[in-house]
Order: structure tokens, then C-alpha cells, then sequence
């Protein structure tokens, strides 16, 4: 089938995007170039250069390729910035959405597959793992912005009968993540280490988090491509590791000697959450399948032999 994959130049709509061209699917990509890198477009996809808060340009887009479903990726994803620029992060996540979900409607795009947060949308974690039903508390804009489009999407379906699938995804990590761009706690420490750097934890490192290799994330998008419809699905493996893990495990792996920096922790940051996708694995028949330190050596070993492109 056709598949707009928006955001696929970036960490996780990219390895998206080569899965479903693996597949044999025809893919185009739609992407700003703002945090993702030309380099990582695949050169079997077909590139359209835009903003996704620019409704003209992704409207292009969809009439020009015309794809039976459109992967949503692009997005504002620092929540930190959602923080210091709220408008920005809604202008991006929820109006930009609301464009693409214009032009699908225009053009007859039958499905919408949406990378939304279980990390951020959920809030503190009161019932953990949080299934799908935890109450909905962001603490920070990014989080509300996200949730936001998850509404947009169900009266979508209802008005218009644009099909779709929500993916909430936990704290995603694996080759080509960016420790410039992203909030990738994994991908920063990796580097700094690599470099002979202190890693800084932010706070006392307790903080707990659900972390998900990238491989996992692209199996559950291709099977949501014909599953799940009108679904909201957490992705996640129910486990917390907290920062403090993270730090012991890679100084094993990279056999990184020195300690950790500490600073005061960050506004906006969820201490703990972790998620049961226990309803994906219902639905989708997904669970899972590599281990968070098998995650981990196979991001240090891609990072060693795969310095990030450069900006221009």
C-alpha cells in the first residue's frame, strides 16, 4: 500500500519508514528537516520538504502522493521546550495536526497511525504499570498537545470516517536517535561516555521511565497498518528502570569508569511512569521482543560506527 510517513526523517519515522519499504510498501516522506537529517530518508521513498504547521505544503503532499494511510510522526517533541514555548508546541502538535488530518479527509487518505506519548500524557503514575485507562495528567504542554490530537482523531473518525490507530509510545531509544535534538536520555549518555564525558543526571536519578528499543516501536506501526482500528494502544514493556540503571548498565558496556554529574532536577518531568500493554498485545498480537540491555549494546555498538550527520 501507499504510506505517507510524516516526521521520516527523524529517529523513529525513519526506521519506521525503512520497514515499511522492507515490507514492500511505497513510501513517501514529509518532514521539515528541522531536527531529522536528509541522510536518513530512504532513497526508495519519495521526499516532500515541509512544515507540518504549514497546511498548504502537507496538503501538497497528500494530493501529490495520494497514500491509503498517512504514519504521524512529525511533531514538536521537547517537552521542555513545550514548556518555555507552549504556543510553538500547539501551534506544531495540534494545529499542524488538525492540517494533516484536513488533507487526509480531502484526498481520501483511509487511515491515520499516530505516534502519540504514554511517557508524558499520563502524568505522575498514580496505578503502575498505567493501562489505558489511567487518568490523563500532563505535566508539561507537550504531553496536553499530543493527548489533544487522540480527540481530534476519535471526532475524525466520527464526522468523517478517517480510520485510525493511536500508539502510545514510552521513552523510545536505538540507532539514530539524536542526543542534540530529542529528549533521549539513553542517546545522550551514550555519547557523552563514548567522549570520555560525566554524564549529568538531572534530580537524584530515581526517576523512572518505560524504555522501548526502536525496533519494537517499527513492528508495532507495521502492524497497526491493518489492525486496531480506532484504537488507543500503549506500547511499553511494564517495567520502570530508573536513570540510575541506565548509567550502571552502559558504564559496563562502554566500561565508562567515572561517575555521574548531578543537577537540580528539570520542570515539567514525570518521576515515574512506566505502561501496560497488555491491550496491544490483545489487539495487535504485539509484545516486546528486545530487552532493554540488549537495547543498549546495540545502540552503543550502532553509535561507535555511525557518527550522526551534520546540521548545514
Amino acid at each position: 500500500m501507499r504510506i505517507l510517513v510524516t516526521g521520516g526523517a527523524g529517529f523513529i519515522g525513519s526506521n519506521v519508514a525503512d520497514r515499511f519499504i522492507e515490507v514492500g510498501h511505497e513510501v513517501a516522506v514529509f518532514d521539515d528537516l528541522s531536527s531529522g537529517f536528509p541522510e536518513f530518508v530512504n532513497p526508495k521513498a519519495k521526499f516532500y520538504k515541509g512544515d507540518l504547521a504549514d497546511a498548504a505544503a502537507i496538503d501538497h503532499a497528500i494530493a501529490d502522493f495520494r497514500p491509503e494511510i498517512v504514519d504521524h510522526h512529525a511533531a514538536q517533541i521537547d517537552v521542555r521546550k513545550s514548556v518555555t514555548d507552549p504556543v510553538l508546541d500547539a501551534r506544531i502538535n495540534i494545529l499542524g495536526s488538525i492540517g494533516l488530518m484536513q488533507a487526509c479527509t480531502r484526498h481520501g487518505v483511509r487511515k491515520i497511525v499516530y505516534a502519540s506519548t504514554g511517557g508524558a500524557l499520563y502524568g505522575e503514575g498514580r496505578q503502575l504499570p498505567a493501562t489505558e485507562d489511567h487518568p490523563v495528567n500532563p505535566e508539561a504542554p507537550y504531553g496536553a498537545s499530543k493527548h489533544t490530537v487522540e480527540h481530534y482523531l476519535y471526532i475524525w473518525k466520527l464526522l468523517h470516517g478517517l480510520d485510525f490507530t493511536v500508539l502510545r509510545y514510552p521513552n523510545v531509544f536505538g540507532p539514530r536517535q539524536n542526543p542534540h535534538g530529542e529528549a533521549g536520555v539513553n542517546a545522550i549518555f551514550i555519547g557523552l561516555m563514548l567522549e570520555g564525558k560525566r554524564p549529568r543526571i538531572f534530580g537524584d536519578g530515581h526517576a523512572v521511565r518505560d524504555y522501548l528499543f526502536v525496533t519494537d516501536v517499527v513492528a508495532a506501526n507495521v502492524m497497526a497498518l491493518d489492525g486496531a482500528s480506532g484504537e488507543m494502544l500503549n506500547l511499553g514493556t511494564g517495567i520502570g528502570t530508573s536513570v540510575n540503571d541506565i548509567v550502571r548498565e552502559l558504564k559496563a558496556i562502554i566500561g565508562f569508569k567515572e561517575d555521574a554529574l548531578h543537577e537540580p532536577p528539570r520542570a515539567g518531568e514525570v518521576q515515574r511512569i512506566y505502561l501496560d500493554a497488555s491491550r496491544a498485545k490483545q489487539v495487535l498480537g504485539w509484545t516486546p521482543q528486545v530487552g532493554f540491555t540488549e537495547g543498549l549494546r546495540r545502540t552503543v555498538e550502532w553509535t561507535r560506527h555511525n557518527p550522526l550527520p551534520t546540521k548545514h
